[in-house]
């Protein structure tokens, strides 16, 4: 029997347009390989699960062509999300950086309240399907996989990217469409942790501290980012490193030289932290390099900044710093510098880069324009957005857009 429409991918965009389909009177089966809906929304924001955010436009999208989003972010934008939300129980809270989060603090409970509603839809949902192959017939197409043959008018597909392969990340949507006549863009990790010099990072593993992130390539700033930081024994990580990530990982992929630009203390400009700074070794000529910092920055990080700087050893007094020494570790401060190396890959990715080109796909409908009755969304095109809900927006308005089969 050949179904009205089968939506291959049952992360957040597919759940989100079997929702919307089913909605609007029409019979829908979902299809996930994975052996349950939404294994990658259930790990999203470290288990909690970042919705959205409350700001919200064209900016905080990347791909060949960002405006790409706007027809889909118009017709289903933040207000309208949180009203979804809240007609299938859960209760949206804001934190003060704007993201939004379930009021639970847990992602399994948005992935619970889609299934209910799925079910309650009467969305028909087989999970461990595995599509393996897509054929276009004269009346829909044969999506062939696990030794079965289903068919259907219309087909939506939001199989995802590669990125987190053990939540079922992989290459396998792009290769379906692939069999159409779609293409894709190259592809890269983003939003993923990154690997560079550990001379200093290894030292300080484990230290958060809130910084400003510059990715410096071939010499010239290329892309900034703030808020928390993370050392690794690596390299770096948390929002301020994954902000720079898929730039980092363009420039890696080109072979251009790259180093991170790192800023430890953000609140003061380079003079009023040398000022500060005369101020302290006048004031406290007593303490030894090791203890300089102390009350200012944490003390691992103050050591590293004097290693950094060449100058040792650590037991010698602040006050035979002179005002050039004091001048070199106040750039220090301001600009630690650590050459890039890599990324940790697509394993610990949160979003895939790159993906089905858009110029393949109408934005208004998000129909392909190569493959009639065909429909895309969420990751497995090539938008992606910043740290902070965007991805899953993403996945929410293109999911309800597509599913609107105008």
């Amino acid at each position: 029997m050949r179904q009205q429409l089968i939506i291959i991918g049952g992360g957040a965009a597919g759940m989100m347009a079997a929702l919307t389909a089913a909605e609007n009177g029409i019979s829908v089966t979902l299809l996930e390989k994975n052996e349950r809906l939404g294994k990658k929304l259930a790990a999203t924001g470290n288990g909690r699960c970042n919705i959205a955010n409350s700001k919200l436009d064209c900016s905080f999208f990347r791909g060949a062509d960002p405006s790409f989003v706007r027809p889909a972010l118009e017709a289903f934008g933040l207000d309208k999300t949180i009203e979804f939300f809240r007609r299938i129980g859960v209760v949206i809270r804001e934190d003060e950086e704007g993201k939004l989060y379930p009021m639970s603090n847990q992602a399994s409970s948005v992935v619970d309240c889609l299934r209910f509603a799925l079910d309650n839809a009467g969305v028909k949902v087989r999970t461990g399907f595995c599509a393996e192959q897509i054929r276009r017939e004269k009346q829909g197409f044969s999506i062939i996989g696990n030794g079965e043959e289903l068919s259907c008018c219309r087909l939506i597909v939001t199989a995802g990217g590669e990125a987190a392969p053990a939540l079922g990340g992989s290459a396998g949507g792009y290769k379906l469409l692939e069999m159409l006549g779609h293409h894709s863009t190259s592809r890269y990790p983003s939003l993923v942790q990154l690997k560079t010099d550990n001379t200093y990072p290894k030292a300080l593993q484990g230290l958060k501290l809130d910084a400003v992130v510059s990715l410096e390539v071939s010499g010239k700033c290329r892309e900034k980012g703030t808020g928390e930081l993370l050392f690794t024994q690596y390299g770096v990580s948390g929002p301020a490193a994954f902000a720079v990530s898929r730039s980092a990982a363009l420039a890696l992929a080109a072979k251009k030289p790259a180093s991170l630009l790192l800023d430890l203390l953000p609140e003061l400009n380079e003079d009023q932290l040398l000022y500060l700074l005369r101020q302290r070794q006048h004031n406290c000529a007593y303490l030894t390099l090791e203890n300089f910092f102390a009350g200012l920055i944490h003390k691992k990080l103050g050591i590293m900044i004097f290693r950094y700087c060449g100058m040792q050893p650590l037991s010698r007094p602040c006050g035979e710093l002179t005002f050039g020494q004091l001048r070199q570790v106040a750039a220090a401060v301001k600009n630690f510098r650590l050459p890039l190396k890599g990324t940790t890959g697509f394993a610990n990715a949160q979003v895939t880069a790159g993906g089905i080109k858009t110029s393949e796909v109408y934005p208004q409908t998000l129909a392909s324009r190569l493959v009639p009755g065909l429909y895309l969304a969420g990751e497995i095109l090539d938008i992606d957005g910043l740290c902070g809900g965007y991805n899953l927006q993403w996945a929410w308005s293109s999911g309800h857009l597509a599913a609107q089969l105008l």
